[in-house]
């Protein structure tokens, strides 16, 4: 019995030989555990949590908020960068990665989400508060949303494409 998986382009690439593959271990890891989807959390986390802090500070117009985003800004985009440089090793170094579109995406996305944020920590590093409304407020909403969409093709290429995961398979395309 064969099984199919879907197959919508620029969402979700299916390849029925990866769906048999064990997989490629990240190049990152210990004991081949990989670090990278571990490492993710933290920017995920204080990037997101930015937005709702803004959020509050919207609301009660507290500067403790502003200071809380203005902290998880810096939290998140030191993190990030640790981050980044663990999935860059694997984008690099494991073809497979780069053989889909969902590799690029999630490389594309991560770094924009970097960016925003730089940009948005370095719009209230003199003003806290006075770069909140709106400003502040719209960048963390696309960079919570854009990370929402490179989680997806993050998700792919563990799951999908079985990068990063403890395998045997080959780095590129299984045949």
């Amino acid at each position: 019995m064969s099984r199919t998986t879907p197959n919508i382009p620029l969402l979700v690439e299916s390849d029925e030989a990866e769906l048999r593959d064990s997989g490629v271990p990240s190049t990152v890891h210990i004991a081949k555990h990989p670090l990278h989807p571990l490492i993710v959390t933290f920017p995920i986390a204080m990037l997101t949590s930015a937005l709702l802090t803004d959020a509050a500070y919207f609301f009660t117009q507290d500067a403790f908020w502003a200071r809380a985003s203005f902290w998880l800004l810096i939290g998140g985009l030191v993190t990030g960068l640790v981050a980044a440089a663990t999935g860059m090793s694997d984008f690099l170094r494991i073809g497979r990665v780069r053989e889909h579109s969902a590799g690029w995406a999630h490389m594309v996305g991560n770094i924009a989400a970097l960016l925003l944020s730089s940009a948005n920590l370095w719009l209230r590093w003199g003003n806290q508060t006075g770069a909140i409304v709106p400003t502040g407020i719209i960048i963390s909403t696309l960079v919570a949303a854009t990370l929402g969409i490179t989680g997806w093709y993050g998700a792919e290429l563990i799951y999908r494409h079985k990068v990063a995961v403890i395998g045997i398979g080959p780095k590129g395309r299984p045949s």
